[in-house]
């Protein structure tokens, strides 16, 4: 069933208890280069459970990576509160992985080299690094692309790259900013198939920013539609799909095209209001 809303967190819960991710009215303001102030997110009140898959849809630039970087700590709210497991996040956390749109990796590096890095940089032995970066690389099927650089890799492959890198630090949160948007379709698909296998059982919680509503359907337990910028929450939608899922085949059952009318009705009066304020800027 979908629900309408997302329920306040208690401050009395503990942090035992808390939820994974926690935003208590959080808003930024920016600077501009002329000096005016400029809101990303207002008010925002946002709850993410433990293990929970949520994705984030709104209109371009109201402010959905805006909230990722609040999240991660890479930004601090001018107002409200942002916690991780019941704590205000003080800068980036270790246990915070971000996989960004564009690759990330380092281009001198081989690709054994990039998933070693995240775990030599927290300090762990160097051959106990290589041992967990070759258990991912398996993972993510590129076991025999160790010893390749990333410019002789597919944007799939390097994609891969990027998850097992994120994946062998072992998050508890996994922050994801439109991570598949620069493939081609299939290789989406096939993309969102292998980070469901990937994620499931790692018992992180993810908040996945995408433009595409059908992929967040598809992906995720909890679809937060976000309003015209300066965003906050319009609403919660509830995914009830089973798990486990194939991103090709889910599309087709008539479950999730009812879900799609349902959040589409709502996101779209959001869309059609940042259209209409471009073209009245224009004019």
């Amino acid at each position: 069933m979908l629900s309408r809303g997302s329920p306040l967190p208690s401050p009395a819960m503990s942090a035992h208890t808390s939820p994974a991710i926690e935003l208590r009215g959080a808003s930024k303001v920016f600077r501009t280069p002329s000096g005016a102030a400029h809101t990303a997110v207002r008010e925002l009140d946002l709850t993410v459970g433990h293990g929970e898959f949520v994705a984030v849809v709104g209109p371009t630039g109201c402010g959905k990576s805006t909230t990722l970087t609040l999240v991660s700590g890479l930004e601090e709210p001018t107002q409200g509160e942002v916690l991780v497991a019941g704590q205000p996040v003080r800068g980036v956390g270790d246990k915070v992985g971000f996989v960004f749109q564009q690759d990330a990796t380092f281009p001198w590096r081989t690709v054994l080299s990039n998933v070693m890095a995240g775990p030599r940089f927290r300090g762990v032995p160097k051959a106990e690094a290589k041992s967990r970066a070759r258990e991912w690389l398996g993972r993510v099927g590129l076991a025999a692309f160790e010893d390749r650089y990333p410019h002789q890799l597919s944007g799939g492959q390097r994609k891969r790259v990027a998850l097992a890198a994120t994946f062998v630090n072992d998050p508890q949160i996994l922050l994801m900013d439109e991570p598949f948007s620069a493939l081609d379709v299939q290789t989406r698909a096939l993309m969102s198939d292998e980070l469901l296998e990937l994620w499931e059982g790692t018992g992180a919680s993810v908040v996945f920013v995408t433009h595409d509503l059908e992929e967040s359907i598809a992906l995720a337990d909890k679809v937060v539609v976000m309003t015209a910028g300066p965003a906050t929450v319009k609403q919660v939608f509830d995914i009830d799909l089973p798990r486990p899922r194939k991103v090709e085949s889910v599309r087709l059952e008539p479950r999730f095209i009812e879900i799609y009318r349902e959040i589409w009705e709502s996101l779209g009066e959001e869309v059609r209001i940042t259209r209409e304020r471009g073209a009245a800027h224009v004019a």
